[in-house]
């Protein structure tokens, strides 16, 4: 062995005392510092669960309506688009479960979707609506103008779509952003979907789903003619009509005049049962029409409590009480040609549950009477567009007479031919006119312009009727 070789390899086993040295002293050091367990060795350390961030919510097309940061924050990149709809989380997430920890559910901070889709949403599953951003842009800036335009206290707008039962758009106004929410939800009326949370009186718009119901039921035609003065007596009752009219009316005038006196009289051809039964049929009444998300139940009387009064005030939308959504739903049912499509807010939707209420031709003969009759308001030239107008007293618990609070209403179709969508417009006490023709019509004009712009729809020539 030459000289060379004993210097690698004295070399070699230097490093190799130095290693065993310092993992020697390294040992004693460890075990000096952490106490043995019964086994003579350290406790590994136990992992940290891994919980991943909470799912994010999108727009039928994938715009992110909520997300969650690394750090856990949650974000609203669209801001108050859909602000009521989607809603929003307030609270620490639970490591184990990812659940939202909050003192009280809703009112700790949880609404909308965030609260209704919670399940979905904690075990980091994304939640898909049906929402179409561009509609949903349409029905806000359209609703938030008429209202800051009416002085209405709030305001809603739906647009359904006809065949699916999808809910392209639910505008609300006052405006809310669910990345800047103030106080409790209890403390900030802003949060308040009003498509979902609050009852209304159909008024008027109630009047189509009762011609409907007459035809269906082989108790009118669109031509027969009743008596109509402008006031008449039910009982110890008194109903009259605001627009002035010819003292007889067939049923499509009645349509046309909106009159209440001509439809109660229609009415008294069916009974209470019938008529309720139709309603039933229509999910009027219906205490779960949205599963999971929160919809107020309808108020209504059972057909055994309504009497000739409650049938006239059923006849022209008093005397029931229904959420907007309700209401939309039901006026859905004559865009498809007779069949009741539920309504549907997270995707897929797949195949709805239909039921049959109307025959077809009589869902198109009540849309051509709407179209032709349109109010002035809401037509848009070029375009066939049909639909009802309402205006709704509401009721002060002892009853209408003292009443000085109303709803402006306007339910239409778009187009109203071959509906594409139903679109519903609600304002809650306008101040500068209480009728639907006046203050809500024009909000459901701008939403069907734009809606057919985006479509890519050309206009066409169509007949403009001369009634109101």
């Amino acid at each position: 062995m030459n000289a060379a070789s004993v210097q690698r390899v004295w070399a070699l086993t230097f490093l190799l005392a130095a290693w065993a040295a310092l993992l020697t002293m390294g040992l004693a050091s460890i075990l000096r510092t952490a106490p043995l367990p019964s086994s003579g060795w350290p406790e590994p350390a136990r992992p940290q669960p891994v919980v991943p961030p909470r799912g994010a919510i999108y727009a039928a097309d994938g715009t992110p309506l909520a997300l969650s940061l690394l750090s856990g924050d949650r974000v609203y990149p669209m801001g108050t688009l859909a602000g009521q709809v989607v809603g929003y989380v307030k609270g620490k997430r639970d490591p184990e479960s990812g659940r939202i920890n909050t003192a009280g559910e809703l009112e700790a901070g949880q609404a909308g979707a965030e609260r209704a889709m919670e399940g979905r949403l904690a075990r980091a599953g994304d939640v898909y609506l049906t929402i179409d951003p561009a509609l949903q842009t349409f029905a806000e800036e359209a609703l938030w103008k008429g209202v800051e335009a009416s002085g209405a206290e709030w305001g809603t707008a739906i647009v359904m779509e006809t065949k699916s039962g999808r809910l392209l758009a639910v505008a609300n106004a006052p405006a809310f952003d669910p990345g800047a929410p103030r106080g409790a939800p209890g403390d900030d009326p802003r949060l308040t979907n009003y498509a979902f949370e609050r009852l209304i009186e159909p008024g008027s718009t109630m009047k189509a789903l009762t011609a409907a119901a007459l035809l269906q039921a082989g108790a009118a035609r669109m031509d027969d003619v009743v008596d109509a003065p402008m006031r008449r007596k039910v009982a110890d009752r008194t109903i009259r009509d605001v627009v002035h009219h010819p003292s007889r009316l067939s049923l499509a005038q009645v349509l046309a005049y909106s009159s209440n006196v001509g439809m109660s009289t229609f009415a008294e051809r069916i009974d209470a049962r019938t008529l309720t039964g139709f309603h039933r049929k229509l999910h009027l009444y219906d205490g779960d029409l949205l599963p999971g998300f929160r919809v107020w139940a309808p108020l209504y009387r059972p057909p055994e409590q309504v009497g000739e009064v409650e049938l006239a005030n059923l006849s022209f939308g008093q005397g029931l009480s229904v959420t907007p959504l309700h209401l939309a739903a039901a006026f859905n049912t004559l865009a498809n040609d007779g069949v009741y499509v539920p309504p549907a807010l997270v995707e897929p939707v797949g195949a709805p549950r239909t039921e049959r209420v109307f025959r077809p031709e009589v869902a198109r003969e009540l849309r051509a009477v709407l179209s032709e009759f349109n109010a002035p308001r809401a037509r848009l030239r070029g375009y066939d567009l049909g639909g009802k107008t309402g205006t709704a007293q509401i009721s002060t618990g002892r009853g209408y007479e003292d009443s000085e609070t109303y709803a402006a209403l306007y339910a239409g179709f778009v187009p109203a031919s071959r509906p594409r969508v139903t679109v519903l417009v609600v304002l809650y006490r306008p101040q500068t006119s209480i009728f639907g023709s006046k203050v809500a019509a024009p909000i459901f004009r701008e939403i069907a312009a734009r809606a057919l712009a985006y479509w890519g729809v050309p206009p066409a020539s169509v007949r403009l009727g001369s009634g109101e």
